[in-house]
């Protein structure tokens, strides 16, 4: 398999399969295309791999699979074990993915991931405090009913669809005790920052 991704340091989309297929344990190649080049040359070069223009896309043989979550989904059928076996966790750690995957609109555009960027304290709007509210909420009570010490208990595909907002956090100096966390949720989004997977990918992405 062929995993094509954009630049680590930008590119939250790709970082999600990225992890799950380190998690898989499943051989595969890594193609990088660089991000915000000029004369539109980023776009020409994903094309040669992608269908749709963007990234991360998935090859393995002359199957082509262009969406981040599809991917993951792909990747769990070839490898069990990268959502939970519980299958009401396995219910929320896909609701947990596929609302993060869809949602959060004004924290993805007022707090892109940038990893090469030193902490700092930003000003947000209303509605990403909002956004961070739902994010604590709704992590902070599958966090309370799987007791940890990964969302569903064991790492899953859902924590790579959370560990670009750890990122985004640390990056903007979000202090999640605000947002109504009682410091469950911060330790969950340090363990994610921890894991040997994105270390991997952050020491490349400086």
């Amino acid at each position: 398999m062929e995993l094509v991704i954009g630049t680590k340091k930008w590119s939250t989309w790709s970082l999600r399969p990225w992890l799950a297929i380190k998690r898989s344990g499943l051989p595969f190649t890594e193609t990088l295309v660089e991000l915000r080049q000029e004369n539109n040359m980023s776009e020409a070069e994903i094309r040669v791999h992608s269908p749709s223009g963007l990234v991360p896309v998935l090859k393995d043989g002359d199957l082509v699979i262009w969406d981040s979550l599809a991917i993951c989904e792909y990747l769990a059928e070839k490898a069990p074990g990268l959502w939970p076996s519980d299958p009401a966790l396995r219910a929320l750690a896909r609701s947990a993915a596929a609302e993060m995957h869809s949602g959060f609109a004004s924290l993805r555009g007022e707090c892109p991931m940038a990893l090469e960027s030193e902490p700092h304290v930003a000003t947000l709007s209303e509605a990403t405090h909002k956004n961070i509210r739902r994010i604590v909420e709704g992590l902070g009570g599958i966090l309370a009913r799987s007791g940890g010490p990964f969302l569903c208990g064991d790492w899953s595909i859902a924590d790579a669809f959370y560990t670009p907002v750890a990122t985004r956090f640390r990056t903007y100096g979000v202090k999640l005790t605000d947002f109504g966390d009682d410091g469950k949720v911060g330790a969950y989004c340090q363990r994610l920052l921890d894991t040997p997977e994105f270390k991997e990918w952050e020491a490349d992405a400086k």
